[in-house]
Parts: C-alpha cells; sequence; structure tokens
C-alpha cells in the first residue's frame, strides 16, 4: 500500500532523513517510535505528501504521488489519505458536524451527501449528540474522535497519525487505541502512526525505530 524508497531530507546542513526505506503491508498498523527530534514527523509529512523530500519516491497504492502536479497531488491527498494530529486541528469557528464535512465538501460532495455522512460518522463514533458543539465544548477525547471522522469522511486508504493520544489522559488513549483497530476491522485502512506511547505501539502489527536518520525494527 504504501511504498518509501530511499528518502533523503535535510534542514540545512542537518540531514535529518538518510535513504529511508519502508513498505507498509495494506490494512497494517504500523508504529513509527523514537527521540523527540529524530524525523518522524518529517518522515510521516513525506508519506502524506505534505513535504517534499530532497531524494526519493513514495507510492501510495501503486501511484508515485511526486510525480503528480499540485492540483493532482491535492486531489490524491484529499481522496487517499486522512491525517490524524496530536492538536486535533479542528477549526473553532465551526461544529463537530462541519468540521467532519470540510474535507468531503472540498472534495466535491454536496453539501447534503457531506453532512449525510458526517452524521453517519458521529453516530458510529457515539458522537451525535455532540453533532452541533464547537471545538471549545467538546472534551480533548471528544475532539480527538471528530478529528478521527474527518479523516474518515473521504474514505481513505491510508490514516496517518501523528502523536494522535499524546494530549489524551489514559481512559481515552486507550479508547483511541481501541477505535484505530476498530476503523482497520470496519474499513480496512492502513495505518502509520508516529508516536511516544509505548502502549499504542506495542499492540500495533509491527514497530520500527528512527534512530539517527533511519528506520530500524524495534528491538
Amino acid at each position: 500500500m504504501i511504498d518509501a524508497q530511499n528518502i533523503n531530507k535535510k534542514f540545512g546542513d542537518l540531514k535529518i532523513l538518510k535513504d529511508i526505506n519502508l513498505y507498509v503491508e495494506k490494512s497494517e498498523i504500523l508504529a513509527i517510535v523514537g527521540k523527540s527530534g529524530a524525523g518522524k514527523t518529517t518522515l510521516l509529512q513525506i508519506i502524506g505528501s505534505l513535504l517534499k523530500p530532497d531524494s526519493g519516491k513514495v507510492f501510495i497504492d501503486s501511484t508515485d504521488i511526486y510525480s503528480l502536479n499540485d492540483r493532482e497531488l491535492s486531489l490524491f491527498r484529499n481522496k487517499y489519505i486522512g491525517f490524524v494530529f496530536q492538536f486535533h486541528n479542528l477549526l473553532p469557528e465551526f461544529t463537530a458536524l462541519e468540521n467532519i464535512a470540510i474535507p468531503a465538501l472540498i472534495a466535491g460532495t454536496t453539501k447534503n451527501e457531506a453532512y449525510k455522512k458526517a452524521t453517519e460518522l458521529l453516530d458510529y463514533l457515539n458522537l451525535s449528540d455532540r453533532a452541533d458543539h464547537k471545538p471549545a465544548q467538546l472534551s480533548g477525547g471528544e475532539q480527538q474522535r471528530v478529528a478521527v471522522a474527518r479523516a474518515l469522511i473521504n474514505n481513505p486508504k491510508v490514516i496517518l497519525a501523528d502523536e494522535p493520544s499524546g494530549n489524551l489522559d489514559l481512559a481515552h488513549k486507550t479508547d483511541l487505541h481501541k477505535l484505530f483497530f476498530k476503523l482497520r476491522e470496519t474499513f480496512g485502512q492502513t495505518f502509520v502512526i508516529v508516536t511516544h506511547d509505548e502502549q499504542l505501539a506495542k499492540i500495533s502489527d509491527r514497530i520500527l525505530r528512527l534512530t539517527d536518520g533511519k528506520l530500524y525494527p524495534n528491538d
């Protein structure tokens, strides 16, 4: 599903990623761990087409994403990739329902259909009673589930999560971890998760550690 080949990235004179090769199977849940500043988020952004590598290629579902022009890449990202971030990145002026629907509207889905799909996701995630609440009115766990619903609205094949449980308490972390596996079982998505959370990493299908710009199996 994801095939990253010979990925290199540096900022100034500092080489962050060094000839990274990574293959992720369809419906696999992969955790990438490592110290702060090791380049985990940089790698995730490159896989997700948010940051171009200095060299190397990334294939998602056999598409060479960096061979696409900017418009094609934007459309591909919107359709194939869902993002979940540590700080949720919900728009504060919009309700939970509206936040979830935004990627579908961007993709050209009609408002009625986008809101229908958003409502179904709210129900699936046990958030129906929070549909009209804005982010400030939601708990951290609720905000994160809204962010997950937003990532799912276009039925992406890949979910990329950057420290998704970093701001959650233990109970909400556990709920989020269970949710990822429930989503995989229901929708068959492929997950790449950057995390410091050992609990989440341990229940993933596979763990890789990013050290000195290279990926290694976690011992």
